[in-house]
């Protein structure tokens, strides 16, 4: 099956794929040579979009960050995949002795270090990792500005803001001409609904932000693999997957079975279809560490669910539930 859908990121000229890979694995779950196989198919399928940030795997004993994008960046020299590929890194985060934040300062540099490590001369989509109140915001677009006037960054978005902030950013951008955040990167998945639903959800539709949610199999439980605490150690994510294990998550599991049954689909496609289906939800980020799981994976974009499967999807994850 190939993907041929295209959806317009915000009010950008990037047109991304219903799905986006999601890098954080590149040398962190999988090493240089998995992570090539998964990219190959990725494309073979028809998917473009492939999100990471500099950070990425910084977490991971013995990296220093920039893991991600070293291994991103020699993919595409040695495919020559460039024009093909919308490419979403971020800056912000926490990056040792090579500093943090969004200051004008660390922004030039970061991004100079991003495409070293990308070996490209720009980046598509350029995303404010974290908000940082130390730094006023007209800086930080300020600064953005520039790197596309350069020719460095195509669009901007960003990840983690609060309603407020994003409003905010969008007002200034407005008053001073700068280029406005296009995308927004929150958490949301069936489990965790309320951040991004609260208040995000209608901004980006006013707005007409493109949305790329992330965790949007809350780190593979609404793959159906982990049921039970004995199911935590069969993965390197199942501490993180903890949370989920409670009577709410359980009910979520049963609905989601219920609909995977109706449609003989799995878990994890009906889970993503839910997500595809949501008018302002442009593209989730999903991550795979094997072919197998990428295959699964892909097959969510032609799940079109009906509107019964929504609403017990909804009814039954609704955090009053």
């Amino acid at each position: 099956m190939v993907v041929t859908q295209r959806r317009k990121l915000g009010r950008s000229e990037l047109e991304v794929s219903p799905l986006s890979f999601g890098g954080n694995v590149f040398g962190w779950t999988i090493d240089e040579n998995n992570s090539f196989e998964i990219l190959d198919n990725f494309i073979a399928a028809g998917g473009n979009f492939i999100d990471t940030a500099d950070v990425y795997s910084k977490w991971v004993a013995g990296n220093i960050g920039g893991e991600s994008e070293t291994i991103l960046g020699k993919w595409l020299k040695q495919r020559g995949h460039r024009h093909q590929v919308v490419i979403a890194t971020k800056v912000g985060n926490d990056m040792g002795v090579k500093g943090k934040g969004l200051s004008r300062k660390h922004i030039q540099q970061a991004v100079e270090d991003s495409l070293q490590r990308l070996q490209t001369d720009y980046i598509d989509l350029y995303q404010s990792h974290i908000d940082d109140e130390t730094i006023p915001l007209e800086e930080t677009l300020e600064t953005y500005g520039e790197l596309i006037r350069q020719g460095k960054v195509r669009a901007i978005g960003a990840s983690n803001y609060s309603a407020e902030r994003l409003l905010q950013a969008l007002e200034i951008s407005r008053q001073h001409g700068y280029p406005r955040y296009e995308s927004l990167q929150p958490r949301y998945n069936l489990y965790d609904r309320d951040g991004y639903e609260q208040d995000l959800q209608q901004i980006s539709q006013e707005q007409e932000i493109g949305v790329i949610s992330y965790s949007s199999l809350c780190s593979g439980f609404l793959s159906g693999k982990y049921r039970s605490e004995k199911d935590l150690s069969i993965s390197l994510r199942g501490n993180s997957v903890k949370r989920y294990l409670n009577p709410r998550g359980l009910r979520i599991l049963k609905a989601i079975d219920r609909v995977a049954k109706i449609y003989n689909s799995t878990p994890t496609q009906v889970s993503l279809a839910w997500l595809i289906a949501n008018p302002t939800i442009t593209s989730p980020i999903v991550s795979a560490t094997k072919v197998e799981q990428l295959n699964d994976i892909i097959k969510a974009v032609n799940l079109h669910l009906d509107q019964d499967a929504i609403d017990l999807l909804n009814q039954t994850s609704s955090s009053n539930s």
